[in-house]
């Protein structure tokens, strides 16, 4: 099997469809399809099944897809980091992330890197779970992801800093004239509104577990999908929500209060392979815009 035959396999998978992916490679359909033959013929049984909506994985396929991904991907990655190396003008890099970190504190992070290198173009590949974040760069979507630290990780991990959580409510909620920070017990009694994304500690949804540690159990109001909504029903009025700070920022009434002690979660950037060149200087950047002053 080739690498080319690979590739051809991941852009069916991903544009489900032989006719999108013959455009995007530039090939006639009918090569694509002898490509594919070609590599079933190889790993000996069908990857592909042609579906009333598209084009799906057969179980041979599911479990070849993913070191097929890695594969070509390595390859791009390779030869980015090579050019990257040579001190080759232009190129791309590829950043992966959280969508709440891409919304939140990676905007001025580009805004820099596109005034300092014009001539690298990046692409954000943006997940809703760590979980997801994880799968796809072990599967090698991106050269570089931004989240928070990756339990056994064989790559690099470079700590960014520290994302602050607050309690965000409404400019008429009474815990908005606060001056001292919150303590958990006070939040007992309190209507909150929880996203779907939050993340697990041992076994529980982490409001429920930091909640358990003062003693009671929160009064769920609205469940959301996202963080991002979760904060504009907050501010809105329905309840109290958890969410980092920078979440707030650009959300018109919204209201901070700090905890005692304070809540934090560490963000890191972390790679397949070393950093060097384009990657190198990207966590930089992070590392000094995207956590300032906490890491």
């Amino acid at each position: 099997m080739s690498l080319r035959q690979m590739e051809y396999l991941v852009a069916v998978v991903e544009e489900e469809s032989f006719t999108r992916a013959a455009d995007l490679l530039n090939v006639t359909q009918s090569a694509l399809s002898h490509q594919i033959k070609a590599l079933e013929r190889d790993v000996g049984g069908p990857l592909l099944e042609r579906r009333p909506r598209g084009i799906g994985l057969t179980p041979m396929g599911r479990a070849f897809l993913p070191h097929a991904e890695l594969a070509v991907r390595s390859a791009e990655q390779a030869r980015r980091a090579a050019k990257a190396a040579a001190g080759a003008a232009g190129g791309e890099l590829h950043i992966a992330s959280l969508h709440a970190l891409a919304v939140g504190v990676l905007p001025p992070v580009f805004a820099r890197w596109r005034r300092a290198f014009p001539a690298v173009r990046l692409h954000l590949h943006e997940y809703a779970t760590t979980e997801e974040l994880r799968d796809h760069m072990e599967r090698g979507v991106a050269d570089i992801a931004v989240g928070p630290r990756p339990e056994a990780w064989h790559g690099p991990v470079v700590p960014l800093g520290d994302e602050e959580i607050m309690v965000i409510t409404s400019a008429g909620d009474p815990l908005a004239a606060r001056t001292e920070p919150l303590t958990l017990p006070e939040l007992a009694g309190r209507d909150w509104v929880r996203c779907a994304l939050e993340p697990v500690v041992q076994g529980k949804p982490w409001l429920d577990w930091l909640c358990e540690q003062g003693g009671f159990v929160p009064r769920t109001a609205v469940w959301t999908e996202h963080s991002s909504t979760a904060v504009r029903m907050a501010v809105s009025g329905l309840g109290l929500v958890a969410a980092p700070v920078h979440m707030a920022r650009d959300v018109p009434g919204a209201v901070t209060v700090p905890v005692d002690p304070p809540w934090r979660r560490e963000q890191t950037a972390f790679a397949r392979v070393e950093l060097t060149g384009t990657t190198a200087a990207f966590v930089e950047l992070c590392r000094e815009l995207a956590f300032p002053g906490t890491g």
